[in-house]
């Protein structure tokens, strides 16, 4: 998308709608971010009020029969109580209990008599509530034990389960009904039965203190330590209850002190939590850690802090606890205290010796935290008075006093500052605690702040002054008492003739932007603040760095008040910023009251709705003043953007409405595609209500921009299906193509997966085959929607008659697209439509080809069920000959290549006889090779290609070794030659693959005397490509003089071909071994002479050799071969070897040629 118009930047590649004019400085930025309940100041979540879910109970037990329900008893008695916990659960109400079920009635009215009656007239014994409770929930509940027994002996269910889970064991539990409990569990009650929380009735008693119960329960357990879904046992249960038998049962019985919860919380926790100090004491009694942890580092002191239980604190410290224990946020308990306002506890952590002045993390103090707590005044006297550092600043340089500022806490910044506080000291932004205060618009600290002599004219975050602050956020009576601050001045103001007070320095003082004081007023868009500030003196023509005025920002921000105020003043309103904008550019992208709509958080609210009204009226208003007071919306920025432009990029409709309404000249903008139209940023950024404007007044919707499309283009591309109908419904068409793939509005809508906009596009009912358009490849909507996945987008194609076999420019489908995707609905969406399945592209291949090398299993399978029915007899084999498993095979998917066996186990003979097994060991496909092997036995172990290249050919091609063991194990033939009488071994040394001939020598015992119709050996081929390695492996497993002079249908013997490559290393070897050195080729060079880079540079080599001394005697060749090569380069590397042939008694060492082999000689 061409740039659209922004203020902010001189250009971009990417489509950006303008933004209003802002201030550059985000406001949170402006005084320090401190927030009353970050996570290093907001209390633990185990030190908030969570309860532990209780078991179902309703308060207790009760020995009379209840006259009412709790609401969903229609036919079970109690429900669980109004539990507040971590996990939360219903409120229950009350129900009547006349409006239940006569056999719920009896029950609750203890009636034997009228239950054995009623069971007797066939009442449904096991009848179920609205919450799924029976009758013997409800006996159960009440504890009537001949009442549960006759249920119980008429049938009733006694594993019977509610919404919840719950069991009539759970209620009998709950209600602390022993009787009713034993017979429960004598008739095959569950006893491990689970409710949704997955509390069994051990859990449930413990929580309601039902002693007795847990003595019934507990042998018939495995372990009293099972645990709920929230990791607590019945003995976090029963301290939380503060139960003191019940923990000692427990415990006798054998249950955990160390078992923690989720959040690694000990049963201790919640006994110095909620201040439980007997049972506290009998834990510690038994063992417990008092030192131990949760998960956040919450000690047993920092629970018992934040709860304020001062008993319990004050054992904990007489059990010598560490006091200054941090958390896992480096928070102590008497950062909790403070935070939580418990000054009790704080009094007897000082008392005891607690660090008052000890950092968190971030560097706050407990005094920080008394500072912004709601009831933290009495901690912050007791900090104060007992030594704590009242300028201790945190890693960002918020003081205690910045901490008060932020919330005004006016009588402890009093406190601070009478106890030595720095007035204005800076944290790392700049900001003093009276730029604070004025962010926040804490009158009443400013005066404070100001008597102690704060310095007024301090610069903060971006060289503010607290006077910006406090006009940006519109604090009125901050500014006005910022603004009497200083002595007066004989100023004169510049709306009346009175003299005005002044701030004490010069309110036209730009910050680092070049921003004063009035530039910030009117972004806040407080009119009073700037009426202030103009009457006190501000130069409202000031620019700051970006060229714009405080009218542009006024503007911007869709201030209409101050708007007026600026223009009445004298503000010049067709004055451009140094990106060409005027003030009507940005009022017309006003977007004030959508960011409204962020702020609240939800734009559906009803009590936001008059706002936002009030806000777009606003910024209507605006406008409509700037242009009847002169601005000229004709006027274009540096990028060619006018007014127009701006209201469509933001989508204002009336701002749109009123600009073309004013001027005729605006209907040129709307149809100009320089830089782009107001048609394309309306439809990029979606904003439907715009574009309609724009699509009643233009005669062509199908302009196109500098790529070729349209705004009906981009609209799809989004995803924006108002905006398309709305294009559609005036006409746009959806053939019109852009430039570079040539997609029309259905591809885009296709590829993207917009259903809805690919909808109404086909519908617009411009041609026939308007589903069947093609790009510049030849691709249909419908090829594009499956390469993407978009199922439903290619239901509808179908449906509306997309052609399902038409084919791309390289004849491929839709279904070979989806073959390669693997979109199982999208293939049988076609099938259903009845796509060719055997269509071909133009290489042959079948989607039967791409779904074997995709490795779909699914879609291969489906579509040669499709296949078999449409022609049997296909051998399906591409243009080179290649089936479908060869496919597989290459591509190494055995559950493709399974199924391909079990379909037609001889493909592999059909078509080319390069055979699955060569494409699998040739790509290293070991697993495939092997199920190919076992599958179809030694036939295919030593087939052959067009070349006579058996699979072990290409497994030594390929260098891969786990394919030659495989088929040396199912007897492959080790030296079968090819066309050209080469070997594996041959063709690995040609390769350079060291660890293939290695193999093949030492392992298979490779014959390296093998010669190819060229009679060339292994030897010559190695030493032929330059492979140094091979050719010294080979020259290892052999003395024999037969090979190593042996010469090819050239007359080269290996020393030749070695000498012309350069081989140091391996010439040396041959010669060691006695390879003659006065061979000639059918050239007539000697290996000497082979090193000449051409056949004119050896002979004249020759000559020179010629013209030299005569050769001695035969017995004197070795001397003179050595005083001969020792002034060559081959020589020097070499002298160290010891003598050379003819006259050597060394023979030549495998190890040294291993060591000279590797120092970096060898290249490929």
């Amino acid at each position: 998308m061409p740039a659209a118009p922004c203020p902010h930047t001189h250009g971009t590649s990417r489509c950006s709608a303008p933004s209003p004019l802002t201030l550059p400085v985000s406001r949170c930025n402006h005084a320090p971010r401190v927030r009353s309940r970050c996570r290093y100041n907001r209390p633990p979540a185990a030190l908030r009020p969570v309860v532990v879910r209780r078991s179902p109970s309703v308060g207790g037990p009760r020995r009379s029969p209840p006259r009412s329900l709790p609401s969903g008893a229609a036919a079970a008695a109690g429900s669980r109580c109004r539990e507040l916990s971590a996990e939360g659960g219903p409120e229950m109400g009350i129900l009547s209990i006349t409006d239940q079920p006569p056999l719920v009635q009896a029950i609750f009215n203890r009636d034997v008599e009228e239950v054995r009656s009623l069971l007797n007239q066939k009442e449904n014994i096991n009848v179920l509530d609205q919450e799924r409770r029976t009758p013997l929930h409800a006996a159960a509940y009440i504890g009537d034990v001949a009442i549960l027994e006759l249920l119980i002996l008429s049938g009733a269910n006694v594993n019977a389960k509610d919404t919840v889970w719950l069991t009539p064991l759970h209620r009998a539990a709950a209600s602390r009904n022993e009787k009713a409990l034993h017979l429960l569990l004598k008739h095959s009650a569950d006893v491990n039965a689970r409710d949704k929380y997955w509390q069994t009735p051990l859990h449930v008693a413990a929580a309601n203190r039902a002693t007795k119960c847990v003595e019934a329960i507990i042998p018939l357990l495995s372990t009293v330590n099972v645990a709920d879904r929230t990791g607590r046992t019945a003995l976090h249960h029963a301290v939380h209850s503060g139960h003191l038998e019940m923990v000692n049962l427990l415990l006798n019985k054998g249950a955990s002190l160390s078992t923690c919860d989720k959040k690694d919380r000990q049963p201790i926790h919640w006994a110095a939590f909620l201040g439980h100090l007997e049972v506290l004491k009998l834990l510690v009694a038994r063992g417990a850690d008092v030192m131990c942890k949760d998960k956040k580092g919450y000690t047993l002191l920092h629970t018992a802090a934040a709860s304020g239980q001062i008993e319990v604190v004050r054992h904990l410290l007489r059990l010598g606890v560490e006091i200054d224990e941090p958390n896992s946020f480096g928070n102590t308990a008497l950062h909790i205290a403070c935070y939580m306002g418990q000054d009790a506890v704080a009094n007897e952590l000082v008392n005891y010796g607690a660090n008052v002045n000890q950092p968190n993390e971030k560097g706050f103090t407990p005094l920080h935290f008394a500072a912004v707590s709601t009831n933290g005044a009495l901690c912050l006297e007791l900090l104060v008075n007992n030594g704590a550092d009242v300028n201790f600043q945190s890693k960002e340089g918020k003081s205690p006093l910045h901490m008060a500022a932020i919330h005004g806490r006016f009588t402890r910044s009093q406190i601070l500052i009478q106890n030595g506080s720095e007035i204005d000291c800076a944290d790392k932004y700049g900001n003093t605690p009276l730029h604070v205060a004025a962010r926040y618009g804490h009158e009443l600290l400013i005066s404070t702040l100001m008597t102690n002599g704060a310095d007024t004219a301090r610069r903060g975050i971006h060289d503010m002054f607290p006077l910006h602050l406090a006009v940006l956020f519109g604090f009125s009576d901050c500014c006005r008492k910022l603004l009497s601050s200083g002595q007066l001045y004989s100023i004169v103001s510049s709306l009346s003739n009175e003299h005005v007070l002044s701030a004490g320095f010069d309110i036209n003082t730009p910050d680092n932007l070049g921003r004063t004081c009035l530039h910030a007023a009117a972004s806040g868009g407080n009119v009073e603040c700037l009426n202030l500030l103009l009457s006190s003196g501000a130069d409202l023509r000031r620019r700051d760095k970006f060229g714009r005025t405080p009218l542009h920002y006024a503007a911007a921000n869709g201030s209409y008040q101050c708007t007026v105020t600026l223009v009445t003043a004298g503000a010049s309103i067709n004055e451009a910023d140094c990106k060409g904008c005027t003030p009507l550019h940005y009022a017309a992208a006003s977007d004030t009251y959508r960011r409204a709509e962020t702020h609240s958080g939800n734009s559906h609210d009803t009590d936001e709705e008059p706002l936002k009204e009030s806000r777009m009226k606003e910024a209507f208003f605006c406008l409509e003043f700037l242009l009847d007071n002169g601005a000229d919306p004709s006027l274009r920025d540096k990028q060619g953007y006018t007014a127009v432009h701006y209201a469509a990029a933001y989508g204002n409709r009336q701002n749109l409405e009123l600009l073309l309404e004013m001027s005729f000249n605006c209907l040129e903008d709307v149809e100009s595609t320089i830089p782009v139209s107001p048609l394309h940023l309306a439809a990029y950024n979606g904003h439907c209500e715009a574009l309609k404007t724009l699509a009643e007044t233009l005669v062509n919707l199908d302009v196109r921009d500098h790529k070729g499309r349209t705004a009906l283009y981009l609209a799809t591309e989004r995803g924006s299906t108002e905006c398309v109908e709305v294009l559609t419904s005036h006409g746009a068409s959806a053939l019109v193509k852009e430039r570079k793939r040539k997609w029309t509005p259905l591809h885009a809508a296709a590829a993207n997966g917009n259903t809805d906009s690919l909808h109404l596009l086909i519908d617009s009912g411009e041609r026939a085959d308007i589903t069947d358009v093609m790009d510049i490849h030849g691709q249909t909507p419908l090829m594009l929607a499956i390469m993407n996945g978009h199922v439903d987008c290619v239901h509808l194609l179908l449906e509306k008659g997309s052609t399902a076999d038409a084919a791309d420019k390289r004849g491929r489908t839709a279904l070979h697209r989806g073959a390669v995707t693997g979109c199982e609905d999208c293939l049988a969406a076609l099938l259903d439509h009845d796509a060719f399945v055997l269509c071909r592209d133009f290489k042959g291949r079948t989607p039967i080809h791409f779904a074997s090398a995709c490795g779909h299993l699914e879609i291969l399978r489906t579509l040669l069920q499709a296949a078999l029915s449409t022609d049997p007899l296909d051998s399906v084999v591409d243009y080179s000959g290649y089936s479908p498993m060869h496919w597989a095979s290459y591509s190494g998917h055995e559950d493709c290549l399974e199924l391909l066996l079990e379909h037609n186990p001889f493909a592999y003979l059909e078509g080319n006889p390069f055979t699955p097994l060569h494409c699998a060991v040739i790509n290293n496909q070991d697993s495939t090779a092997e199920m190919l092997v076992e599958a179809l036995g030694a036939k295919i172990v030593n087939s052959r290609d067009a070349k006579g290249r058996t699979p072990l050919h290409a497994a030594a091609f390929a260098d891969n070794i786990h394919g030659l063991q495989l088929l040396l194990r199912h007897q492959a033939e080790v030296d079968t030659t090819d066309k050209l009488g080469r070997t594996p071994l041959m063709m690995a040394s040609e390769n350079g693959h060291t660890a293939a001939v290695e193999f093949l020598l030492y392992q298979a015992k490779a014959n390296i005397t093998v010669l190819d119709v060229n009679k060339n050996t292994a030897l010559h081929l190695a030493c032929s490509k330059g492979h140094e390695k091979c050719a010294l492996l080979i020259l290892g497993e052999t003395q024999d003089l037969g090979l190593i002079n042996a010469s090819n249908s050239a007359l080269q013997m290996p020393l030749h071909i070695a000498a012309r490559n350069g081989l140091a290393t391996v010439v040396q070897a041959l010669l060691s071994r006695g390879a003659t050195v006065l061979a000639v080729d059918e050239e007539g060079h000697t290996p000497a002479l082979a090193c000449a880079p051409n056949k004119d540079v050896a002979d004249c080599l020759a000559l020179i050799l010629s013209t030299m001394k005569p050769f001695p005697p035969k017995d004197a060749i070795s001397s003179f071969s050595f005083n001969l090569l020792k002034n060559c380069g081959i020589a020097a590397k070499t002298a160290a070897c010891g003598a050379l042939p003819n006259g050597s008694t060394c023979p030549y060492s495998k190890d040294r040629h291993n060591a000279i082999g590797l120092d970096g000689c060898y290249s490929e």
